[in-house]
């Protein structure tokens, strides 16, 4: 009797421990004289994310009851107090003018562990700083020209393939198969091999992949928790990606490296442009060591496995769901080609003004990445008022919230890609649009994001004609389980040959 009373007592004492833990620290808004919404123990704000209720739900939740408020709002990720921004200029603050208060993202890094999250999204401070400037040099439009006939063979082989399975069932999951055309993009230009992922779902490159975005190592919960004491993650030398993972895209990329320098070989793609980096002889040149590589090359994989696919996915949704304005847009590609005698060239792309158009619209309605993380790297006084962002606190800029608020965005719902005029544009807020970030750490693969989009959606375009599938529905239902924007149960369209 005296142990089932002692062992009560326990428990007793250690539930009012944690009651007080969670009290105390969900009190810290509160605290501070900052808006927020009741947090709900543990998950705080976050409580149904991921399974009745979506990530953009809650941020909403957050936006629209604190907006007119503050400048930012007070959140709880779990039991991190996390600081979402819902004033343009404090945006515009955040992400250029006091870049420097904010350099960080409130991700987990352990590059001696798990070489591949030393990429340029993960790694932090003046590691950043430095990878950044190593590696601007491969972004620019001229280095995105020398990649494109890569692109367009790539591109080409897509139309074949879905011109073959047509003829079998034209219902077709669009998210896979163009998933798979970008597999294939990346693999041919960051790592000069053929995936065949097009031809071949189950291919190494489209399963590793996947895993990373589908069967993730860590809980949220456990990821939001390094994110706030990577310190503790590095001493229990925790990965961010599974061993398989790390021993598949490892191993391929340093084969590749050593097989191109021991054979000579050159090709117009990322990996040669790091390689030269590498083995570059002027003192005064950016310098990449082979792990730097390895972890840029995997970096770069991440960065356009779903983005680009998930673009022109739902980009052909709603060219199905609007048939006026997809014929408009095949009028331009039609009449753009003509003008460039029937060659897709890189220019004639860029050409294609409407087609832009269609695909910003597209990321205004459907950002991929619903948010922009950023941590204070020290006491940051907001402007205009008497509040601290504490160093270490995290702050989420909520890009969804932001691209469908009425304010911003008259009948936001509506799929309209005339807003992107430059007219139009220039009477918003620069910060309105934020689909590839802003500022300093903006996203650094964009114009090649943008490149791939817009071939895979003008070729299309010419040879398809999208109708809305019996399996889909309008609005869209979003799948609360994705890491990045997905429509739920796939996204289905029936495609005709032109």
């Amino acid at each position: 009797m005296n142990i089932t009373f002692g062992a009560l007592y326990f428990i007793i004492a250690i539930l009012t421990i944690l009651f007080l833990f969670f009290k105390r620290r969900f009190s810290y808004w509160k605290n501070r004289g900052v808006p927020y919404i009741e947090p709900t123990i543990p998950h705080g704000n976050l409580k149904d994310v991921g399974k009745s209720k979506h990530f953009v739900e809650a941020m909403d939740e957050i936006y629209y009851a604190c907006k007119k408020k503050s400048p930012f709002a007070g959140s709880y990720f779990s039991i991190s107090p996390v600081a979402v921004i819902t004033d343009l200029d404090l945006i515009k603050t955040v992400l250029i003018r006091d870049f420097h208060f904010f350099r960080d993202r409130s991700n987990y890094c352990n590059e001696e562990d798990d070489p591949l999250s030393g990429t340029l999204f993960f790694v932090q401070g003046e590691r950043w700083t430095t990878l950044r400037k190593k590696l601007s040099p491969a972004f620019t439009s001229g280095k995105m020209k020398f990649m494109y006939p890569t692109l367009l063979n790539v591109c080409d082989r897509l139309v074949e393939h879905l011109s073959e399975v047509i003829q079998v069932e034209n219902d077709i999951e669009v998210k896979d198969v163009l998933g798979r055309y970008t597999t294939d993009v990346i693999g041919e230009c960051a790592f000069g091999i053929e995936c065949n992922s097009l031809r071949n779902p189950k291919a190494e490159f489209r399963k590793f992949g996947a895993k990373v975005f589908n069967a993730p190592k860590y809980s949220k919960l456990v990821k939001e928790f390094l994110g706030q004491c990577p310190e503790i993650g590095r001493f229990f030398r925790m990965k961010l990606f599974s061993d398989d993972v790390i021993e598949f895209f490892l191993g391929t990329i340093t084969e590749t490296i050593e097989f191109r320098e021991k054979n000579n070989v050159h090709r117009n793609d990322f990996i040669d442009l790091l390689i030269q980096m590498k083995n570059d002889k002027n003192p005064d040149a950016p310098h990449l060591t082979m792990l730097e590589i390895v972890a840029q090359v995997f970096g770069f994989f991440l960065a356009a496995f779903e983005t680009s696919s998930s673009a022109m996915s739902f980009s052909l949704y709603e060219l199905a769901v609007n048939p006026d304005l997809q014929e408009k847009a095949r009028q331009e590609v039609n009449e753009v080609l003509n003008k460039h005698n029937g060659e897709m060239t890189y220019d004639t792309i860029m050409d294609m003004n409407y087609v832009g158009l269609v695909m910003t619209e597209s990321i205004r309605k459907y950002p991929v990445l619903m948010a922009v993380t950023r941590k204070a790297v020290e006491d940051y006084k907001v402007p205009g008022t008497d509040k601290i962002i504490e160093k270490g606190t995290g702050v989420v800029i909520p890009i969804y919230s932001i691209h469908h608020d009425p304010e911003i965005y008259p009948n936001p719902d509506v799929f309209d890609p005339e807003r992107f005029r430059q007219e139009e544009v220039g009477r918003r807020h620069p910060m309105a649009f934020l689909g590839f970030g802003d500022g300093p750490r903006n996203c650094i693969g964009m114009r090649f994001g943008v490149m791939q989009s817009r071939l895979g959606l003008a070729k299309l375009l010419k040879n398809f004609r999208v109708k809305l599938s019996p399996k889909m529905s309008v609005p869209l239902k979003l799948d609360p389980n994705a890491l990045v924007l997905s429509s739920l149960g796939g996204l289905y369209l029936v495609l005709e040959k032109i």
